[in-house]
């Protein structure tokens, strides 16, 4: 049976909403690039399995960074494949810095820019160094609306500015994709980054952006919500609301609520049945109920496919926001 959304729309508009188009045309791309491998087994499976990762979501594994972040379900998928590949470094309580995120990130999509996790760390750090630690559900939900939300958010830096200077807002220039991405964010020294703007105007201009944005923007509804208890706020304030908004995490669908960002039964019975195949590590592995995931202060003798970064820290429960280190070396 065929959607309400999918009868209301022509067929050409609901196969542009659905970027299908890109993915066939990436589909007949790798199809060009792999012909000998793939005429071993044939065209129609190659395009079956091609679709079923789509609808999986692993097809942007070590992709390329234009096209992981080409379409919105791309841009969701590599946000719950970032997740669910490091969940365990927030279960262990591990503390890490910009760069160490960074990297992690570049396991999974090799020229991923450093600009945008740089961004993502501003709306945690805020007016502290860019190398201090950061928890990680503090740097997920923020760099989920960082990532997901970016020409939106440049944009907003635009209007911003402007309302700061005194300008019209309704004469901003939507910035494109390109000219977006090298835009600079408000300093947070300045002083009218520490007196913000008006909230209920602010409000009103981005109203007015989300009704001509062409790029993925938050629900107006809920950015309403997240805006309805300040009447003055700074850019970063606002994008630490958007990160923090239930709602809005709800709206994207990508990561789980907070209270549950530690918890993947979907992926804890897939390692445990990647795990029972290993010789000598069953045992290890059942002796208690917490091993269903992968350890790290004390692993088994199997190759690891990657090292504990060397800044890590221990804490005993989710960071509120702060950044604070609790290095025991120093007390």
């Amino acid at each position: 049976m065929l959607s309400p959304e999918r009868l209301a729309l022509p067929d050409y508009e609901y196969l542009a909403q659905r970027h299908v188009l890109t993915y066939m045309e990436d589909a007949v791309c790798q199809l060009l690039e792999n012909r000998e491998d793939i005429s071993q087994y044939g065209i129609a499976r190659f395009f079956t399995e091609y679709f079923n990762s789509v609808c999986q979501g692993t097809h942007i594994l070590f992709r390329e960074f234009s096209f992981v972040q080409a379409t919105p379900h791309n841009r969701v998928s590599f946000l719950r494949a970032f997740w669910r590949c490091f969940r365990t470094v927030g279960k262990n309580g591990d503390l890490l810095t910009m760069k160490e995120y960074h990297c992690l990130l570049q396991l999974l999509c090799p020229d991923f820019p450093l600009e945008l996790t740089q961004k993502a760390a501003r709306i945690v750090l805020m007016d502290d160094a860019m190398d201090c630690l950061m928890s990680s559900s503090d740097f997920l939900f923020a760099f989920q609306i960082q990532f997901y939300y970016s020409e939106f958010l440049d944009s907003v830096a635009a209007i911003y500015e402007d309302l700061l200077s005194g300008k019209n807002p309704n004469t901003v220039i939507v910035p494109t994709s390109s000219s977006g991405q090298h835009r600079q964010r408000p300093a947070l020294g300045e002083a009218g980054m520490l007196e913000g703007v008006e909230a209920s105007l602010f409000y009103q201009c981005l109203e007015n952006l989300c009704d001509r944005h062409k790029y993925s923007c938050p629900p107006p509804a809920l950015v309403k919500e997240a805006l309805s208890n300040v009447q003055r706020l700074t850019f970063y304030g606002f994008l630490m609301a958007l990160s923090k908004h239930h709602g809005i995490n709800q709206a994207l669908g990508a990561l789980p609520d907070k209270g549950d960002l530690m918890h993947d039964p979907a992926m804890d019975e897939e390692l445990e049945r990647l795990l029972a195949q290993v010789p000598g590590l069953v045992n290890s592995v059942t002796a208690s109920p917490e091993a269903s995931c992968l350890p790290s202060r004390t692993p088994p003798r199997v190759g690891s496919p990657w090292r504990p970064l060397h800044h890590s820290r221990k804490v005993d429960g989710e960071s509120d926001g702060s950044t604070e280190e609790t290095d025991e070396s120093e007390t």
